[in-house]
């Protein structure tokens, strides 16, 4: 079956003046944060995972950690981890990760991924488990971003996947500044509809996907952080025309807007899919992303 014919859409406008999402105020910001808590299965299932060629990019500029003489994984806090999507990469690659989000829901959903080697450490008090001789381990911890509770020079790395924008800059700058050891880096990373293309940035208006930045745009951080690096890593996500469709329920917009209007965001996305762009429905489409990843390290006075 041949593939479907891209109808020719109009020439797209400058992708955005903004370095960060902006909101109205502080308490529309905490709800649209807030908005997420109830989401981890949504979530889990259609937001897509970190490229490895990023991942690499990453772990290439950690610092080698050394216990009772012996190289062994490097620790890593992953703030505002949500389902764990970047966590159990991390763990994958042997890394001790202590997984830090405000909602006790999301973390559950991150747990289930496989608890045989998720610990809850929920209250301050609690201990995360040690790693094994090859694998890592992911604990999980309700806290916040801007404060953790962790020890001082906790991590040799400090990970924010999607979720800078929503903490507040300065104090979360300084909180990590806080975790990380000596030579210690911080990897802020955004997965983004690659709307450079015509139809993925009429999809995205459609869903209202607001994690639309300018081309250059470089993220808010306190004083006690300096960039040391970044990159941008172009790929395909395929995905149902259905999980496309269902995609705009892990969008803050659509999960706080009223009934009626969420029901009109998914029927314009079904005739934008199904008769617009002539995919059949079911079928899968190769959905274009980019991933922005910025590293940091902490200034020593």
């Amino acid at each position: 079956m041949p593939e479907p014919q891209t109808p020719q859409d109009p020439p797209i406008p400058p992708l955005s003046a903004r370095d960060e999402p902006r909101f109205r105020d502080l308490a529309r910001k905490q709800a649209l944060a807030g908005a997420f808590q109830e989401q981890g299965e949504h979530y889990d299932r259609l937001r897509p995972g970190y490229p490895d060629a990023v991942l690499e990019a990453i772990l290439a500029r950690v610092p080698v950690r050394e216990a009772d003489g012996m190289a062994c994984g490097p620790r890593a806090v992953d703030l505002g981890a949500g389902t764990g999507k970047l966590s159990w990469a991390l763990v994958d690659r042997g890394l001790e990760v202590t997984a830090v989000d405000p909602s006790v829901a999301m973390l559950e959903t991150a747990r289930r991924r496989d608890p045989s080697t998720a610990t809850n450490a929920a209250l301050p008090s609690a201990a995360a488990r040690a790693p094994g001789p090859s694998a890592g381990t992911l604990t999980t911890r309700v806290a916040t971003a801007e404060a953790t509770g962790l020890p001082t020079g906790s991590a040799e790395l400090v990970t924010v996947a999607q979720a800078w924008h929503w903490f507040d800059a300065r104090a979360a700058s300084a909180e990590v500044a806080r975790l990380l050891t000596a030579g210690g880096v911080l990897a802020l990373v955004w997965n983004r509809l690659d709307v450079t293309i015509p139809w993925v940035h009429r999809l995205s208006r459609i869903m209202h996907a607001g994690d639309v930045h300018r081309e250059d745009f470089r993220p808010t951080v306190g004083p006690e952080l300096e960039l040391r690096g970044r990159g941008v890593q172009q790929w395909e996500d395929p995905m149902p025309t259905q999980d496309v469709i269902d995609l705009a329920r892990t969008r803050s917009y659509v999960i706080t807007a009223p009934a009626e209007r969420r029901a009109r965001v998914f029927a314009n996305l079904d005739w934008y899919l199904h008769e617009h762009l002539g995919h059949a429905p079911g079928s899968t489409i190769a959905v274009p992303y980019r991933t922005d990843w910025f590293m940091y390290r902490a200034v020593r006075g």
